[in-house]
């Protein structure tokens, strides 16, 4: 998909630790009944490798917390965008991440949460995970895909906290950035499952429709908010 911004989206801007954090807003769908499900924090690739927050994985991910009734909110991290702030390793991008949920917490209070992000943004969601869940303020959903852990092959050490065990965890058999192997060592002790897409490399290439409906199915049996 392209940058044209879809007709339910819009750009917005909320402070940061480090400044301006950009962000896009995608609306839930005129075709949804009832209220808004709450908001979907959806994060994106390495900003050091070109990841943004119109990266084609988080803007399907927004797509279908929007299909499903939830207003979707993809920041970009430090450097990306028009996000102020330099890269720090995910560990400044934890803070923002958590600065938007207090943003929109503020306007949404009653809002329930969900948590998604693809590369690092996995890592940084997984981070945010922890933070939420050490406050004793479990998010209603999170989905974790292609998640680093442990050395990836680009020479970056990642070390990835445990998450719920109601995370929905999606990881390519061929993933040569972020091994298969070592999320299972992630997940192994936590007894979590992973979902294996067969053959699929670190950006789901010729993978993304299979993808989807693994998450449509796991957002559609999320049970009444």
């Amino acid at each position: 998909m392209n940058d044209t911004l879809l007709p339910a989206t819009r750009r917005t801007q909320f402070a940061g630790p480090a400044g301006i954090i950009d962000a896009f807003v995608d609306a839930p769908h005129e075709n949804v009944h009832g209220p808004t499900r709450g908001i979907a924090i959806v994060a994106h690739p390495h900003p050091l490798e070109g990841g943004n927050a119109q990266h084609k994985i988080p803007l399907a991910l927004a797509r279908l917390f929007q299909r499903h009734g939830w207003l979707a909110v993809r920041p970009n991290f430090r450097g990306a965008g028009a996000s102020e702030g330099a890269h720090d390793t995910g560990i400044g991008e934890t803070d923002d991440l958590l600065a938007v949920i207090e943003a929109l917490r503020r306007d949404h209070p009653d809002a329930a949460l969900a948590l998604a992000g693809f590369s690092f943004g996995a890592f940084v969601q997984s981070r945010v995970a922890r933070r939420l869940l050490d406050a004793g303020q479990t998010p209603a959903c999170t989905v974790l895909v292609g998640l680093p852990s442990g050395a990836a092959t680009t020479g970056r050490v990642y070390d990835t906290p445990a998450v719920a065990p109601d995370a929905l965890v999606i990881h390519g058999e061929e993933d040569p950035i972020a091994p298969l192997a070592n999320v299972m060592a992630w997940a192994r002790p936590q007894h979590l499952p992973v979902v294996v897409l067969p053959g699929a490399n670190h950006f789901l290439t010729g993978y993304l429709n299979p993808f989807t409906a693994i998450v449509e199915r796991h957002l559609a049996g999320l049970a009444p908010l």
